[in-house]
């Protein structure tokens, strides 16, 4: 597997494809926060606005690879391990991301009620409860479930949407856990959502791996 995720990652920095995302990200956070407002909200819309772009993230890896190269990866190391890698890659950098913006906002923001360690842990839970659900979006809403690519890009954005407005939404948990405590100045980590989300993420993974594996 260190091999699959090795050249995964490496097709995915040479392609530049991961540009778009994480500008996009870059961009929603430059406009959407600013330095000294409460911090719990101001994670809040950091981890927020990581769901969409690990979604489109996964979705990048899961298509990126030319077709005979995809064949020859599948035929040496097994279709459904080769997918496992393209989802644990797309959903890894922007995680990555979204865990140093946490950790800035965290040092700008207003932190008043609220101790920096809980405000870190509070954040990096929310971050990875988005990032996580958006890895799952990715995953339904690309191949081997949808292969045209309007309809993964209308699944994407409308499954996205979803995740963060549902109830019973990993996302939406963490979002709300963090506007509460934005409005009571008390931090409460997401304990519960962030580990939805790891059964979300797993579930998902398992089924589009299984899916690949037979339909590819």
């Amino acid at each position: 597997m260190t091999a699959l995720l090795r050249y995964q990652t490496g097709l995915l920095l040479r392609s530049q494809r991961w540009l778009a995302p994480l500008l996009l990200y870059a961009a929603f956070l430059a406009v959407g926060v600013d330095a000294g407002e409460p911090v719990l909200g101001a994670l809040g819309l950091a981890a927020a606005a990581l769901l969409p772009v690990t979604a489109w993230s996964v979705r990048i890896c899961v298509t990126q690879e030319p077709s005979a190269a995809r064949n020859a990866v599948a035929a040496a190391a097994g279709r459904g391990r080769a997918h496992l890698a393209a989802l644990v890659t797309g959903t890894a950098l922007p995680a990555l991301v979204g865990t140093v913006a946490a950790l800035a906002v965290t040092a700008t923001g207003d932190r008043r009620g609220v101790t920096a360690p809980a405000a870190v842990t509070t954040g990096l839970l929310a971050v990875l409860a988005c990032a996580l659900t958006g890895a799952a979006v990715g995953a339904l809403a690309s191949r081997p479930f949808v292969r045209a690519p309007g309809w993964s890009v209308a699944a994407l954005v409308l499954g996205s949407l979803l995740a963060l407005v549902t109830t019973g939404s990993p996302a939406k948990h963490a979002m709300t856990a963090l506007i509460t405590g934005a409005r009571t100045a008390t931090a409460d980590p997401p304990w519960l959502a962030c580990g939805g989300a790891v059964l979300l993420a797993a579930v998902c993974a398992v089924l589009a791996c299984g899916a690949t594996a037979r339909l590819e």
